[in-house]
């Protein structure tokens, strides 16, 4: 099941969002988590579905693979509108029974935030992780944080430790499933009974990981120290970073975005309400 999981993986092509400058996927990203939160209505979210829908096309990864990142996030969605489909409070009730009582205005906001986690996740992985090397990231973070070198912000160390903990994300997974087969093999049950004893099923699997992730962040700290790897200060690039036409012309097409999503949000509907 965990080998399923494609969250913080970089699949490799040669779509017009892998050719993008990472600086403008990064600026791009952030945009996006705000352009989700202007949707309000039923139009405005389902032009956010068809700008999703958009850049998975644009990028290349397959449907399937993106139904997989999307995975981890289920039950979080599922729980989040049950909570909201039950404590949202209209003026019509459409279901009462006991002390439960289901308005429309909680069936719209369970559905719409439904669509607003699934889309933060499935738009972000998209134009990041997806289509964004870790070493590439590394310098797209560092260079954005540039300005804060002035006031000594260790810039480097930290664009480099969040690609490394992004890259380390599917090791970590396969890692895991790894010992799971193997505590498996040994007669270990992770089904069946109480969830106090699955709970403690789970400590053969903790502690061979936590191991084996220690044992990983020494292995690279060594190998590091002996390429001699001294930091961000005088360090060069193989590959410069130059913002082209094609990354503005998807600049401007963010705007447009965002016009479409606030116009969306005053058009008349009969259905769906504001969130």
């Amino acid at each position: 099941m965990l080998k399923d999981i494609t969250l913080g993986q970089y699949f490799p092509g040669q779509s017009p969002l892998h050719r993008l400058d990472p600086r403008m996927k990064l600026i791009l990203m952030i945009a996006f988590v705000v352009l989700i939160f202007f949707a309000r209505t039923l139009p405005s979210f389902v032009y956010l579905v068809i700008l999703v829908a958009a850049l998975t096309a644009v990028s290349g990864i397959r449907v399937k693979a993106l139904m997989k990142g999307l995975k981890p996030v289920v039950f979080i969605s599922v729980f989040t509108a049950v909570i909201n489909l039950f404590w949202t409070v209209g003026e019509t009730p459409l279901v009462s029974f006991w002390v439960i009582t289901i308005y429309p205005e909680g069936i719209w906001r369970a559905a719409y935030l439904i669509v607003r986690i699934m889309a933060l996740v499935a738009g972000t992985s998209l134009l990041l992780t997806y289509t964004t090397t870790p070493m590439e990231l590394t310098d797209a973070l560092e260079s954005l944080l540039s300005p804060l070198k002035k006031i000594h912000v260790p810039v480097h160390e930290f664009a480099m430790m969040m690609s490394l903990a992004l890259r380390f994300v599917p090791t970590l997974i396969e890692e895991t499933e790894k010992i799971i087969n193997a505590q498996k093999a040994r007669g270990t049950d992770f089904e069946s009974g109480s969830l106090l004893r699955r709970a403690k099923a789970l400590i053969p699997i903790l502690i061979p990981l936590f191991v084996s992730s220690f044992n990983r962040a020494s292995e690279l700290a060594t190998a590091m120290e002996c390429r001699c790897y001294t930091g961000g200060e005088g360090r060069t690039r193989l590959k410069q970073l130059r913002l082209t036409g094609f990354d503005w012309a998807c600049a401007a097409l963010l705007l447009l975005s965002f016009a479409g999503i606030i116009l969306t949000n005053y058009v008349p509907f009969p259905w769906g309400g504001v969130l």
